[in-house]
């Protein structure tokens, strides 16, 4: 039985994991670099140890993680996102170390985090890819002459690749002469690979993607899609369950393509297979996501399962206490990345010290922060500081409560996306449930939105109350 886990990361989904820990009764060891000796997931945790001075290698390095996972007595490591949370090496060594790895295993991570291999397991399961190359680009000619065959517009990916680097879209065959080097480039300094393939442009898609569970007793379940199509250069803002985009057809459809998927590759624990929807609503597989995601909290919110806390019991080798026809969905749900950005400045990063936080509350909100009040956010990681996960029976219901959730939250001393989503909330289309990936590109103007600063009567309230609550 598991006792004892060691949370490979930091910031908000540290403090998840732990707060999953503590209610299966587990105790937890933090990791913080010396950037992060203030962070909260290092207050939260059982204990805390410093993994070194520079603020990302620690993160980074798998031998010293698991040597320290070894050395204070944990059974299992949980990986979260980001960081080692797709490194096929971490999950090598957990295993040769005897830690319990809470992901799928080495071999799984490394083929789905290679494109080529995840699009051909993918088409002997009988899902639909998109169409692109069978195998590694071995030059400039053969991507001229493939992109000729399947037309343009055409997408240069990095076969290693994930978190919306290492793709250059082409519209031409003199863009795509221009950008073969440069996506060269990218793919070996980002991901150490300098591999690439190509693939048709799937023109202003819908991003659909689906949870699946998988226990080590061959049960491998859905929990329904997520609709990731809000997003600014690959990187997604907003997400939501279910999609309001999909009918009850399609929603079976996808969710078979996912379970088809997860077996196909014997894949255990939690994951997401990523779809994209073109215009004529058809599925194409995009890739396989061998991680939790950022984007869960939707996910537990309409079917009210404990995404982590099946983590955890799947590593535990016990079977799945549920199955596909237990899982039911109730209401919507939609999640907001609260990053520390100034969208008036082209979404620059906006580190700095918390002066004032309030979290939202109220029925069906949910806060995920890694920050308080007296924090400062440090410059050297990914700029989401919380996210607000907002839940209603109905879409309407939905839209309503997520506009009183924004408005309701409160951070100060840095800039954040808050205003830009209350904008968004505002847009016929997006009321409508009508969008696609293309709908930050559209709607340039969102940015211009005013905010009003507090009056002075509310500011000295304000003041009052933190200085009356300071160190609780």
């Amino acid at each position: 039985m598991i006792k004892k886990i060691l949370i490979a990361n930091r910031g908000e989904i540290a403090v998840r994991i732990v707060r999953a820990c503590q209610e299966a009764g587990i105790d937890s060891v933090a990791i913080y670099s010396d950037a992060d000796r203030h962070a909260l997931h290092v207050k939260k945790a059982s204990e805390a140890y410093n993994i070194g001075p520079d603020p990302v290698a620690g993160y980074l390095n798998a031998h010293r993680i698991v040597n320290l996972a070894v050395a204070t007595g944990c059974d299992a490591l949980h990986p979260g996102y980001g960081f080692l949370s797709e490194n096929p090496e971490l999950a090598h060594i957990c295993a040769r170390r005897g830690i319990i790895f809470i992901g799928p295993d080495a071999g799984v991570i490394r083929n789905m985090g290679n494109k080529i291999e995840a699009r051909r397991s993918m088409q002997a399961a009988g899902v639909p890819v998109v169409p692109g190359s069978d195998a590694n680009l071995a030059s400039l000619a053969e991507a001229v002459a493939l992109a000729g065959n399947i037309g343009y517009p055409v997408m240069l990916k990095a076969t290693s690749g994930g978190g919306g680097r290492g793709i250059r879209r082409c519209n031409n065959e003199k863009e795509l002469r221009r950008n073969y080097d440069r996506v060269l480039s990218e793919a070996g300094k980002a991901f150490g690979s300098a591999d690439i393939f190509l693939e048709k442009c799937v023109d202003r898609p819908r991003h659909i993607e689906v949870q699946i569970l998988a226990d080590t007793h061959g049960n491998v379940v859905h929990l329904f899609e997520r609709d990731c199509s809000i997003q600014r250069r690959h990187q997604k803002l907003i997400e939501i369950a279910p999609s309001p985009q999909l009918n009850e057809e399609q929603r079976a459809q996808i969710g078979d393509y996912a379970i088809r998927a997860a077996r196909a590759v014997g894949y255990q624990n939690a994951g997401t297979v990523e779809f994209l929807m073109d215009s004529n609503e058809e599925f194409h597989f995009m890739e396989m996501n061998t991680r939790l995601q950022v984007e869960h909290t939707v996910t537990e919110s309409i079917t009210g399962i404990d995404i982590v806390g099946e983590q955890i019991r799947i590593a535990d080798g016990k079977p799945l206490s549920f199955r596909q026809e237990d899982i039911k969905r109730r209401g919507y749900a939609m999640q907001f990345r609260i990053n520390a950005e100034d969208p008036k400045n082209d979404f620059l990063p906006s580190f700095g010290r918390i002066t004032r936080y309030f979290a939202p509350g109220g029925p069906g909100v949910r806060t995920d922060a890694a920050i308080y009040t007296g924090y400062t956010i440090p410059p050297y990681y990914d700029s989401m500081c919380a996210k607000i996960t907002v839940w209603a029976l109905n879409w309407e219901e939905l839209l309503n409560r997520a506009c009183r959730a924004l408005h309701d939250t409160g951070v100060y001393g840095v800039k954040t996306t808050i205003p830009y989503y209350l904008e968004v909330l505002k847009v016929a289309e997006f009321r409508a449930g009508h969008f696609d990936t293309g709908f930050v590109e559209d709607h340039p103007r969102l940015v211009n939105y005013r905010t009003s600063p507090p009056t002075r009567e509310l500011a000295a309230v304000v003041a009052a109350a933190v200085a009356a609550h300071a160190g609780y």
